[in-house]
């Protein structure tokens, strides 16, 4: 398999994107998200993604030359109107704004409405945190998910990202998490990969458990932790699309699909000072003392490097040079 740089990663998919017709400053934006999804070994997120992202420029499902349009209608309120373009760059124009509204206000939030899927959520919150600010995020996705004991797909994975400074410009803590059991790229990865899935991970169109990864697309993923986790994905269902002006997750076609009405979903953001009120960073300091205590504990994120340069699947590193024009 080929070792690739992060520079060759992000100047590869930059070209991709701006050849099927995004505008330069909006390619560069995505193309940064996709070289971090490498850098951290979150394959789904990164160059995996990319064909989708070419093939629905062409499609005009997203838009290549939106330009986002910030708004600030409350103090602690900034809104952001992607405009059926992709997520990134609407949320790179906002984020100074709403980060000026966190330190004026104590908290804010930050509002990405009529937007392509952000796929990885926690590239995100990791910048409000490194701006020195807790993150937490939600958006909502196409649907997969039904009510526990149900089987009519109402939510998407709906993931959840939260991510805290460590008060030097750097993570003390980060996860990113789907609120179902597995995140769906898993499933389909497994099925081109023509691999049998975990049980506990899906069941099928009749609501039974399942290992086929193909029964799983035809039924619904499991939330995790049962009824809690089905809680959780409502929770960022609705601020994910109540909050933001986006869709719900019914009305959304499936998210790699070439052709289709856009994405139109929402991100929901809000942006905590942790110097507003007591002592953040003390606290922080005892529950990361008590987590060492024991051998092999860690707090989520904690110790996660990038790679560079990245070992890619001769496939996929093919498939990209091919939509850069460079094969």
């Amino acid at each position: 398999m080929p070792q690739v740089s992060l520079g060759e990663i992000e100047d590869t998919t930059r070209t991709a994107l701006e050849r099927h017709g995004a505008q330069p400053w909006i390619a560069a934006e995505v193309a940064r998200a996709v070289r971090k999804a490498e850098a951290v070994g979150n394959r789904i997120c990164g160059l995996y993604y990319l064909e989708s992202y070419c093939r629905q420029l062409d499609s005009g499902r997203v838009r290549g030359d939106a330009e986002p349009v910030v708004t600030r209608p409350r103090p602690g309120a900034v809104m952001v109107d992607a405009r059926l373009g992709f997520a990134q760059p609407a949320f790179a124009r906002a984020l100074p704004e709403a980060v000026a509204a966190a330190r004026e206000c104590g908290v804010a939030s930050l509002a990405v409405g009529h937007a392509h899927t952000c796929t990885s959520l926690g590239y995100f919150t990791e910048q409000i945190a490194r701006a020195g600010l807790i993150g937490l995020g939600m958006t909502n996705a196409s649907p997969i998910v039904a009510p526990p004991g149900g089987r009519t797909r109402v939510i998407g994975t709906n993931p959840i990202a939260f991510s805290v400074p460590d008060g030097d410009g750097g993570l003390a803590m980060q996860f990113d998490q789907s609120t179902t059991t597995v995140a769906l790229g898993k499933i389909t990865m497994a099925k081109a990969a023509g691999e049998r899935i975990p049980e506990g991970w899906a069941v099928d169109a009749e609501g039974l458990p399942t290992t086929d990864p193909d029964a799983a697309l035809a039924g619904s993923l499991v939330s995790m932790g049962g009824y809690k986790g089905w809680g959780f994905g409502l929770m960022a269902e609705l601020l994910a699309a109540g909050l933001t002006g986006g869709v719900v997750s019914r009305d959304v076609r499936p998210l790699k699909a070439p052709d289709g009405p856009p994405h139109d979903l929402g991100q929901y953001y809000l942006l905590m000072d942790p110097g507003v009120s007591g002592p953040f960073y003390e606290r922080l300091k005892q529950v990361q003392e008590g987590v060492a205590l024991d051998d092999g504990a860690r707090i989520p994120g904690q110790g996660k490097g990038e790679q560079d340069p990245v070992e890619l699947d001769q496939a996929v590193w093919e498939q990209t040079l091919g939509l850069a024009g460079r094969s």
